[in-house]
């Protein structure tokens, strides 16, 4: 027998004895009054935490009961929609200005935005010999892993990373925010030189260029883009760049944070938790979901059909098997994402009278329809409304940006979201993170070796 075989069966064996003695009866969850997932029975999450950052409205409880609204995302007091609409069109872009209202707490001055500005594109190269020993020699096919590889490796490169004073928290939040488009553009270029077998590419960085136009510069051969491609990514980095301190990631980096570990241990583990398909690496997810869709539906202008297979979908009977409409619904947000929202008013425009108009009108489809078949599928009465999912892959398409960046991108946004709670933990959480579970193992007498069987 082969080592192979050898250790294929053993491992067989192994799982197989694993699930003889790991069960857990679903009925034991409701017996204790085990809030799964930190959610309450109605849905709405565990409180865990006070914060000053963001605000995530997507209903209201009256008389014990939650009522749909339509979502609201407040960043530090201030609606998204506000944001995005005093920054994007007016000929200047806002990432960096969201960046410094999520880390200090109040929009800047004109003066405080060039400085934070300038002191971004001065740290957005990496340290030298960086991309050489910690990415270029060790190629991953997945963007994430090597960022969050990237991030923890930053540690060493500074002299004193346990100091967690709020000025070296504060330059190193900084610092990572600069730095990890630069490790996400490193990391996907030699993953196509290695895995891909295509050229490599690695511009140098233009220090007068904000995040968005830094990253197509260099993401793109001829560094070529145009000024309504970088307001539409710098869209993006806004509208991604935080959603309150209950999100998986953003939740991680406070557990983390309130332990006592570096930054750049919170910052890695947070990555970590985006990548999942339950969390940020859903929006791959919706790219492979629409292309099953585009396979299987004849004809994308018909409702009927559309309708047809989305029941096919939620029945198990088509798609990834998992019933799920990737896209749609929300933890928080009821009638409306309004980052679904933003997202899909802009995607409209550009896909008018391109190649990507007919798939646009798909997702819109797919929109309209799933909420009315998923209760007739299931007989349910939830209110179901798009997430920011459902457009973000076809935007990043439009923009020519390639399906293994979706998630990182999102990273590059979050990062500033994950650094100013972190830094709210540290300054006011001041207690270790610790939910408790429920053991029902039995204590049991140690029964020697040889009368085991």
């Amino acid at each position: 027998m082969s080592t192979e075989t050898l250790s294929s069966s053993a491992i067989n064996s192994l799982c197989s004895e694993f699930m003889k003695h790991n069960k857990i009866s679903p009925e034991l969850y409701e017996k204790y009054q085990v809030k799964r997932g930190l959610r309450n029975s109605d849905g709405t999450g565990v409180l865990a935490g006070i914060t000053n950052i963001c605000n995530v409205h997507g209903y209201v409880v009256n008389e014990g009961e939650k009522q749909p609204i339509e979502g609201e995302l407040i960043y530090r007091g201030y609606s998204l929609n506000d944001i995005v609409a005093n920054t994007t069109g007016k000929n200047r872009f806002g990432f960096e200005e969201t960046a410094y209202l999520l880390l200090f707490g109040e929009l800047p001055t004109k003066e405080q935005l060039e400085m934070f500005t300038k002191l971004l594109s001065e740290y957005r190269e990496l340290p030298p010999g960086f991309s050489e020993d910690m990415i270029f020699k060790a190629p991953s096919k997945n963007i994430m892993n090597k960022m969050a590889r990237s991030v923890l490796a930053l540690y060493s490169y500074e002299d004193d990373p346990e100091d967690q004073s709020l000025a070296k928290e504060l330059n190193r939040a900084i610092s990572v925010i600069a730095r990890l488009p630069s490790a996400m553009v490193d990391a996907y270029q030699i993953k196509r030189r290695y895995y891909d077998h295509e050229s490599l590419y690695m511009h140098p960085l233009n220090p007068d260029e904000c995040t968005a136009e830094s990253i197509l510069s260099t993401l793109r051969p001829d560094r070529v883009y145009s000024p309504e491609e970088a307001q539409l990514l710098d869209l993006m980095l806004i509208i991604h760049a935080e959603h309150g301190g209950g999100n998986n990631s953003t939740f991680t980096c406070r557990t983390l944070t309130s332990s006592g570990t570096d930054a750049y241990s919170a910052y890695s583990g947070a990555i970590g938790s985006l990548k999942g398909h339950r969390h940020g690496g859903a929006n791959f997810k919706v790219i492979a979901q629409l292309e099953n869709f585009k396979e299987n539906i004849a004809h994308w202008d018909s409702d009927a059909e559309v309708k047809d297979y989305l029941s096919k979908v939620i029945s198990k009977e088509a798609g990834d098997g998992t019933g799920l409409i990737y896209g749609m619904g929300h933890a928080v947000y009821t009638l409306s994402d309004p980052r679904a929202v933003i997202l899909k008013q802009n995607a409209m425009k550009l896909a008018k009278g391109t190649e990507f108009e007919k798939e646009f009108e798909l997702l819109d489809a797919v929109e309209r329809l799933t909420p009315e078949v998923f209760a007739e599928v299931k007989g349910s009465s939830k209110v179901m409304c798009a997430n920011v999912d459902l457009y973000s892959g076809l935007v990043y398409r439009m923009l020519k940006i390639p399906v293994e960046l979706n998630t990182p991108l999102f990273a590059v946004s979050r990062i500033a979201g994950w650094s100013a709670h972190r830094i709210e933990e540290l300054t006011t959480g001041n207690r270790i993170i610790r939910p408790a579970y429920k053991a029902i193992n039995r204590k049991r007498a140690y029964l020697p070796i040889d009368e085991r069987k």
